[in-house]
Parts: structure tokens; sequence; C-alpha cells
């Protein structure tokens, strides 16, 4: 890691005073962040139906979104001001993308989102907003200038087509040049306006609501719960008082609910696969010609491991995550998975035989594959 990558703090400093607590300023963060991608890569990825992309216009007051997959056509007839492309999950697109987003391994993968890369001429941005979520902004080519507010006013322009703020009263400015870095922890109302051709790369992490992470748990014990059982009471006794609720009745329907307590095993499980699921237009290609599984340890031999771009392997204290699926390999194979998922690859050499067979089945089914030669 780049020793200026956080301004001249470790990382141990930089999660300490800053992680969401206060904005950082790094100039000359990542010199090399020009090399990463360029307009055209962004556009020619902005044209394919299996990437997630959004071009947003600005005409005065007045904002117009729309989402890809873009036509060459129309992206070249773009005026010279005042829009900006953006596209999400550069990471799985770009060899280059996912080794950025290893310069950032000192926070746990389970946090991290992905790489959302934007263009803009002079004039381009997405107005003042805030984000629900920790962001590394990292300025590619050209400049940019953000304003930064810890504003408390965090109103909504109504019936607009982005969440743009009514009220937005900037605290601190700054123009970033190519290499410069602007950290930003949530909730922080910031505005980014292109003062060039730029490319702004905007490394975010996961923030789940509560909303949302407590539905997936209701999908997750839904898929659970023992759906044949139905309300019975064949002892039923004959009322003269038809609108009271019988007691057993309440006592039977609260006992089928008791069902949704969850052991601790169970709530872990589901933290594991949640966390380690990938976006849904996510899709492994399994290898067209497959090695054989003695082919595939040799392999592992000579040139080691790496996960595929995509791939989201994690561990707690009981069992490996990969891509929403729980694994509980021997003991004899924890120790080098760990290492696996923790730096995402792994060098030449002979893994465990505990572990030969798990990674066999992972390659097969396009999660990981020997690194290149």
């Amino acid at each position: 890691m780049k020793s200026n990558l956080l301004g001249g703090l470790t990382p141990a400093q930089f999660m300490r005073r800053h992680w969401q607590k206060k904005p950082l300023l790094a100039r000359a963060a990542l010199p090399a962040a020009t090399a990463v991608i360029d307009r055209d890569e962004l556009m020619r990825l902005a044209m394919q139906p299996e990437t997630e992309s959004r071009l947003i216009r600005r005409d005065g007051r007045r904002w117009q979104v729309s989402h890809g997959p873009f036509r060459r056509a129309e992206l070249a007839r773009l005026p010279a001001r005042n829009w900006t492309l953006l596209v999400q999950g550069v990471d799985l697109w770009l060899p280059r993308g996912r080794e950025l987003l290893d310069q950032f391994a000192f926070i746990p993968h389970a946090r991290l989102d992905d790489l959302m890369v934007s263009y803009a001429p002079p004039g381009g941005g997405v107005g003042p907003h805030f984000d629900s979520y920790d962001v590394f902004l990292l300025q590619g080519a050209g400049r940019r200038r953000w304003q930064v507010s810890r504003q408390r006013d965090l109103t909504l322009v109504e019936n607009a087509p982005l969440k743009i703020l009514r009220h937005f009263t900037p605290q601190q400015e700054w123009t970033l040049d190519a290499g410069d870095m602007l950290y930003l922890p949530p909730r922080y109302a910031h505005d980014g306006v292109a003062l060039s051709d730029c490319l702004t790369l905007s490394i975010g992490f996961r923030s789940p609501s509560a909303q949302d992470i407590c539905a997936r748990f209701l999908d997750f014990l839904q898929e659970r719960l023992n759906t044949d059982e139905i309300y019975a009471d064949p002892g039923l006794k004959a009322t003269r008082h038809p609108g009271r609720i019988p007691a057993g009745m309440s006592a039977g329907l609260i006992n089928m609910l008791d069902q949704l307590s969850s052991p601790h095993s169970e709530l872990l499980r589901f933290v594991g696969e949640e966390l380690s699921t990938p976006k849904p237009q996510v899709v492994f290609s399994a290898p067209v010609r497959p090695l054989g599984a003695a082919a595939f340890a040799r392999r592992l031999q000579t040139q080691g491991i790496a996960l595929a771009a995509a791939t989201i392997l994690l561990y707690d204290a009981t069992a490996f995550y990969i891509n929403g699926e729980r694994v509980a390999p021997p003991a004899a194979a924890r120790s080098w998975l760990r290492k696996l998922a923790d730096r995402r690859r792994c060098a030449a050499g002979k893994p465990p035989a505990a572990a030969l067979e798990l990674l066999y089945a992972w390659y097969r089914a396009g999660y990981l594959a020997p690194a290149p030669a």
C-alpha cells in the first residue's frame, strides 16, 4: 500500500480518527488512479447490457436521469457541458478496478460494496446530496471541485429524479487533481462539479438499513419454516361469545410464530450468507473446458489460485460463506481458506488435501481459477 494513500496516516490511525467521524483529504493519494480506466473504456462499459449505468443531465435547476445500456450514437450526441455518466461495479469488469479495491483491504471485505466510476465534462455532477454509506472519492483524470457540509438539514427537493438537497450550505471546499482522494463518512452533504473533463472513482461501502436487513431475514426464515402446518382445534367447544378470541386459538397461533425465534447459529448463518451474496446482476461462468481434478491440483502447485472478481468469500468463527452459500470445511483446511478469503489469492503451492475437493468444486462453478501464469 502506498504510504500516502491516507494522507500519511496508517490504516489504524485513519480508522480511529476519521472512519465514520470526519472527512479526510489526501493529496497525491494514488497517482496511478489515471491508469485504472479512461473515458472510452467507461463508455464501452455503459453500452453493455450486463452493466448498471446512468446518465444524468442538468439544465439549470432541472435534472434528467436515464438508464443504460446506451447506444454509441446517443453518447456521441451529448453536449459539451453539464452531464455525468456513471457506471457501477467497474471492479467486476476490469482487473485494474479490482486491484484498486485491494488497496482498501484494511477495511473488512464484508463492508465493501463496489467501485463506481463517473465521467463528466465541465459543469457535470449529480447535484448536492448525501450518501448513507462511507465513500472514498478518488480523482482520476481531470479536476473536480468538491463542496462539503455537515449540515443537519437533509430535506430533499420534491419530485426530483435524484435525491437533491433543497438547502445546501457548503462549509468546506477543495479542488481535487488527478490522484487526490477525499473520504466522506455517511450523511455528509457534498456536491462535486467537474472543472474539466474528468473521471472520478468512488469506492463505496455497504451500510444496509435495518428495514432492508429485517426484510431479507424474514425471507431467509420463510425458506426454513414448516409450511405444511396449519392451525387446528379439534377440541373447540361451542361458545356463547363468538366475538371473543379463544384462548386456545391465541396459544396455537403464538406457537406457530415461535418458529420465527432463531438460535444464534441460524442468525450467524443468515449474516454470513447475506453479506457474501453478490449483487443480482452478477452471473458466474463455469470454465468452458474445465481441468480435471488432478490437472487442477497440479496447476495450483505451479501457479496459485485467485478468486473471480465477483466472488465474495467471507468467514466467521464457525464457517465460510461464498457467494451466499455456507460451507463448513474440515479443520485442516480452514487456515488455508482464511488466507484465500483475506488476500483473495494464494501463491503457488500445495493446498491441504482437505481443501482441494472444495476448491475444485468452486473452480467448476466459476467462483475461482488458477492464477494467470
